[in-house]
């Protein structure tokens, strides 16, 4: 049988977690996090191509996706400017034979990039572990630095991350994880495969 490169899913809301973990918790240089066009205002640290894709809405109209989210599609109204995102195919085309992360709030997202590569065939180079990141009880609420942000509550708020979005969506969480102050929980096979990942014995 064929090695397999990796995708690590890491689904949570927004503030649980994920970039961290992506940047200072798995091996370094050992995943391609893969970059996400948007229409949302680009915040104060951001570069274009670097963090996200900044782009308008005709630009999700003419390119090809392999998700596409739509974050305030519950309380947008017309004359609005809608807050999309997607990982476009070229990212992914670009960048086939690494290992990826995709950072991303709704299981219904995981599962159109799970979609994807069975679609086409690409599933056959890949495995993927889904990471449910959960929120820390004591964090405190990233909403308050984001006040540059319209409707950055209402989008929180909209999407919720739960048990039932995972039920919905058809997938399962193969771990879960905590960020917080004190440090990063996961369970132990989650610690022994990224230990194997560090060793190249994953592949």
């Amino acid at each position: 049988m064929l090695d397999k490169n990796w995708i690590l899913f890491c689904t949570g809301l927004s503030g649980t977690g994920k970039t961290y973990f992506v940047k200072n918790i798995l091996p370094q240089n050992a995943f391609y996090n893969l970059k996400s066009a948007t229409t949302r205002p680009m915040r104060d640290y951001e570069q274009d191509g670097r963090e996200y894709y900044f782009r308008d809405e005709t630009y999700f109209d003419t390119q090809k996706f392999a998700t596409h989210l739509w974050v305030n599609e519950a309380f947008w109204k017309p004359g609005d400017k809608k807050w999309l995102y997607g990982v476009p195919e070229f990212e992914l085309l670009h960048h086939l034979g690494q290992d990826f992360t995709y950072d991303v709030i709704q299981p219904r997202y995981v599962a159109e990039m799970i979609n994807w590569f069975n679609k086409t065939g690409l599933n056959s180079a890949y495995n993927y572990k889904i990471l449910w990141f959960q929120p820390n009880p004591n964090a405190t609420n990233i909403v308050e630095k984001r006040q540059n942000m319209p409707n950055d509550l209402d989008v929180r708020k909209a999407n919720t991350c739960n048990e039932q979005d995972f039920v919905l969506a058809g997938i399962k969480p193969d771990h879960k994880v905590i960020c917080s102050p004190q440090g990063v929980y996961m369970d132990n096979k989650l610690k022994q495969f990224l230990a194997d990942i560090e060793r190249n014995k994953i592949k």
